[in-house]
């Protein structure tokens, strides 16, 4: 069936040189699925079907964000994303002393995989795709969620979703972190390993660009260090024994949405063309799923303000429109309060109203990457390849992502953006609507969502009541096997598998490995 405007004229499905007079097609676009990918990794993109509509969600107990899923279901999400409380991103139980004042504050607390089973209660694991953001711990939180698919009699092979697993970026823009980077590499080769043979469907890892832009990288140093870290699990895949075209194609990414609309779309445009060729150029891939970027984004809650927070409805509408127009894979649109305080349920549901609006009442997925042959958005493609290069290579000079890393390049490179930008907020050079510019002191008082502080009493009267009811024997011998696996070449999923089904924590687990790998701390000044 031919899509047709409001006036009733056609709509292709794909334009190309043939539509329009200027520029001769640069074989640096392609076609829309094919190499190097500048126009889509797919060739119909939204035209067959729309982008995947996550919503990030997460908070207190497994039972309230389990609460919280099922109404995002209902309205219409067609994929779930995870957020951990931070006990659980740096692999501490909830009864931990350093977990103390922090359980179910900026995601759920999930210690077992009783809480795992909470959590996803009711809601069908073979129906649904769930992204977990979770690094550090992440082999753990993925083998809970295929116990809990196990459970309701899903096969691995069923099972379809994300695990962020990059913990590269932990040393760069966030730091939870826990073990060393060579042993932190280690567990990210056993995670491609044994989804190759037992969960073949799931994406092993979503290189993160997200969380540098977060702490203020550009849109050039965003795409430049995660596609440097994406070289840098390459590499340590490849010398586990595994053959490319065996894990890239599970690889994806995650980046950022900003208000910069060209910029952004140049951006995603040029990423993709930059990561076909590394994978087929610099290590051989030959299958045109290894080549593809493949990606998920997140609009920019760093641009989001307290003051005015209705107006982030528009900078959010803004943001997604930007993912969209450069085809990303799937969406998740922030609500409009979360630089107060976690998204109540009306401003969830209204911000996956927005992706909604986009997909079924604007004309943006009726073509395949609706900006191509524009003259502003090939220049800018054009211009933002060059600097993504040019840090690429500086982070290959060193010796490759580790050693930058290990040197603080990335890190510094950063904050010294991240400070351009706050000075320039502060001078009024840079306009941030409500902030420094048409601002309104008569603002309506907002009331937050809030997190019982209760939470964190009934996750240690329940972490009490686990280790009392186990088998206290079965879970140290699993541990003792991990340990030994962690000592030596074996793939530790399978042992750290057996102690989760045994009733292990996600502290034990996490504790057993520390043991034997101990954890990282950074260098002085860095």
């Amino acid at each position: 069936m031919t899509s047709r405007t409001e006036s009733g004229l056609p709509i292709e499905p794909v334009y190309g040189p043939q539509h329009r007079s200027g520029r001769p097609e640069d074989e640096r676009l392609g076609e829309p699925g094919g190499y190097p990918f500048t126009r889509g990794v797919y060739p119909t993109m939204y035209t067959g079907r729309p982008w995947t509509m996550r919503q990030y969600a997460g908070f207190g107990t497994a039972e309230e964000s389990n609460r919280r899923y099922h109404q995002l279901v209902q309205a219409g999400t067609g994929g779930l994303s995870v957020a951990f409380d931070l006990p659980t991103q740096m692999g501490f139980d909830s009864d931990a002393t350093v977990a103390s004042g922090e359980v179910g504050k900026v995601g759920v607390a999930i210690d077992s995989l009783d809480d795992m089973e909470r959590l996803f209660d009711g809601i069908p694991l073979s129906d649904v795709s769930t992204s977990m953001t979770i690094n550090a711990p992440a082999a753990l939180l993925l083998l809970l969620y295929q116990l809990v698919g196990a459970e309701q009699g899903v096969r691995g092979d069923q099972l379809t979703g994300t695990v962020q697993n990059d913990v590269l970026k932990e040393y760069v823009a966030r730091g939870t972190y826990i073990y060393p980077p060579a042993e932190s590499l280690r567990l990210t080769s056993d995670i491609f390993g044994y989804c190759r043979a037992e969960l073949p469907r799931w994406n092993t890892i979503s290189i993160s660009g997200y969380h540098m832009a977060e702490a203020g990288a550009t849109p050039a140093q965003e795409v430049a260090f995660t596609l440097a870290n994406a070289r840098e699990y390459v590499r340590a895949a490849l010398s586990a024994g595994l053959a490319v075209d065996e894990f890239a194609p599970r690889l994806s990414f995650f980046f950022v949405a900003r208000t910069t609309l060209l910029e952004e779309v140049a951006k995603f445009r040029a990423a993709r063309r930059i990561w076909a060729q590394v994978m087929r150029e610099e290590f051989g891939a030959a299958d045109p799923k290894s080549q593809m970027l493949r990606f998920h984004t997140q609009t920019a809650g760093v641009q989001l303000t307290a003051q005015q927070p209705e107006v982030n409805m528009v900078r959010v509408a803004v943001q997604a429109l930007s993912a969209v127009l450069g085809g990303t894979q799937s969406l998740h649109t922030n609500s409009y309060d979360e630089a107060i305080a976690l998204p109540t349920e009306k401003a969830a549901r209204l911000a996956l109203r927005t992706q909604q609006v986009l997909a079924y009442e604007t004309d943006v997925a009726r073509t395949v990457d609706p900006f191509a042959g524009s003259y502003a958005v090939e220049s800018l493609t054009d211009e933002i390849e060059g600097a993504i290069r040019q840090l690429m290579d500086r982070v290959e000079e060193m010796g490759g992502a580790v050693a930058g890393i290990e040197r603080g390049f990335q890190k510094t490179e950063i904050e010294k953006s991240a400070y351009a930008v706050a000075t320039e907020i502060d001078t009024g050079e840079r306009t941030v609507v409500g902030v420094n510019a048409y601002t309104d002191d008569g603002d309506e008082p907002y009331e937050p969502l809030r997190v019982d502080p209760a939470i964190e009493r009934g996750q240690t009267d329940r972490l009490a009541a686990l280790r009392s009811g186990r088998d206290s024997d079965a879970v140290e011998r699993s541990l003792d096997a991990l340990r030994a696996a962690a000592s030596g070449t074996d793939n530790v999923l399978y042992p750290m598998r057996d102690a989760l089904a045994a009733r292990a924590t996600v502290g034990e687990v996490c504790t057993a490995l520390r043991d034997v790998w101990g954890v990282y701390t950074p260098p002085t000044g860095v």
